[in-house]
């Protein structure tokens, strides 16, 4: 095997999520040895598309599409085993073959019922202020796991301390729920049950894979880091509250799978066209008119999870430039370019206008007060189909310089365009997909 293709690869999404990592990184997959997933828990969503076939994937990599390709849930994940196991079981039903090449870390952390039911109290006592979680538990199992009482997949497996901390669990989480927030208590041995039945099937699947990783490394096999949501919705860079419970950048790849930093060779930011996001929080390049709506329904923008509309606007190069910033991207795939193809004029956003003047760069307490305006470079459109163009060259040349203008904003190549959402439907220019 040539030394570039031991390179180990980070696909992270560079927006605020939904920018269709899931068909980049299956696009990747057959150069790749292992696919392995850092963070987050089934509140994200990937998309691929191949001929007449459509998988939606929620906790598992895209790899799984891939015979023989090892597929890991890293530790930093939340793993909810009932959604794990459904997912499982629609793979099947669509002649996905899941062997024993799905492995998950003995040190990831488990989401129960209880904790979806809190997530969902949370937000309906929030009222006009909810942060707009998907309701599946996501940020009730990070607290735990920070709380130090979590309880992670290897408990699954040890009845005697799995019970110990359930008890625990409930004995807390019942009186936030009964007296907050009017809700049910939950009965200990019930989620103890349970949690042991989807330990009892996971077992052969429950490992330390830090050390799989690592092994994997040492016979020089190739490793493909999978994000889950976009830069923006980091709990540390994203726009706060607004974002989801852990770090979905590059730095969180090391502590959510147990590898070294400098085992992460190269990154790739994935962006959509445009700009969209799920939830509250701001969004500078919104748009809340027809146009936004055309955008919407053009681009098909409804959540893969939980089918919710999505919030659209013009691309903002802002974010962007905070993205390749926190990430060091090398390289960018560029997707839904076709979304565009009837719109005569495509407005980008190329700064922010501030209490302070004109910036490029991200500034996140007047993003949060919502105190900027986006400053907007109008382009031409190119009122010709693109979807299905595979040569870059075969673009309008309008959309070639609407590519161009990005490239020269971000200083960051665009190796890859998406012409539609199929895997066929893909423009290589160069980076990693051109080199093997």
């Amino acid at each position: 095997m040539p030394a570039a293709e031991k390179r180990n690869l980070a696909v992270l999404g560079a927006q605020w999520g939904d920018e269709g990592k899931g068909k980049i990184v299956d696009l990747l997959c057959e150069h790749f040895d292992i696919v392995a997933r850092f963070q987050g828990g089934h509140n994200a969503g990937h998309t691929v598309k191949f001929a007449d076939k459509h998988y939606s994937l929620h906790l598992i990599p895209s790899g799984i599409l891939h015979p023989g390709k090892i597929c890991v849930l890293g530790n930093g994940m939340v793993i909810d085993p009932h959604a794990l196991l459904t997912e499982m079981e629609k793979l099947a039903s669509l002649g996905v073959t899941i062997g024993d090449e799905l492995l998950i870390s003995d040190s990831a952390h488990c989401i129960l019922p209880i904790h979806a039911a809190l997530d969902k109290a949370r937000e309906e006592y929030a009222g006009g202020s909810k942060i707009g979680t998907t309701g599946r538990g996501i940020g009730p199992a990070y607290e735990m796991k920070a709380s130090r009482f979590g309880i992670r997949m290897r408990d699954l497996l040890d009845e005697e301390i799995l019970r110990g901390k359930i008890e625990t669990a409930c004995h807390e989480k019942n009186a936030l729920l009964k007296t907050v927030y009017g809700g049910e208590a939950f009965e200990p041995e019930s989620l103890v049950q349970g949690a042991l039945r989807h330990g009892e099937i996971l077992r052969k699947r429950i490992v330390d894979t830090s050390i799989v990783l690592d092994e994997a490394r040492r016979d020089g096999r190739r490793i493909m880091f999978e994000g889950a949501q976009g830069s923006l919705l980091d709990i540390d860079h994203g726009t706060y509250p607004f974002v989801t419970s852990s770090n979905c950048t590059a730095g969180g790849i090391a502590t959510g799978l147990g590898i070294a930093p400098k085992q992460i060779h190269e990154v790739m930011g994935v962006a959509k066209a445009y700009t969209t996001r799920v939830g509250s929080g701001p969004f500078p390049t919104e748009l809340l008119d027809d146009v936004g709506e055309r955008l919407r329904k053009r681009g098909n923008e409804y959540g893969t999870t939980t089918g919710r509309p999505r919030r659209t606007g013009w691309l903002d190069l802002v974010v962007l430039r905070s993205s390749a910033m926190l990430n060091g991207f090398d390289e960018i795939a560029l997707t839904k370019l076709d979304v565009f193809d009837e719109f005569e004029e495509i407005p980008v956003c190329v700064s922010y206008d501030t209490p302070d003047g004109e910036t490029r760069n991200w500034p996140r307490a007047l993003v949060d007060s919502e105190k900027v305006r986006p400053r907007l470079k109008t382009m031409k459109g190119w009122k010709k189909p693109t979807i299905g163009v595979r040569e870059f060259d075969d673009l309008p040349q309008e959309a070639r310089d609407y590519v161009k203008l990005i490239e020269d904003e971000l200083e960051c190549p665009i190796a890859v365009v998406s012409t539609g959402p199929r895997r066929e439907e893909t423009i290589i220019r160069g980076g990693v997909l051109a080199a093997v």
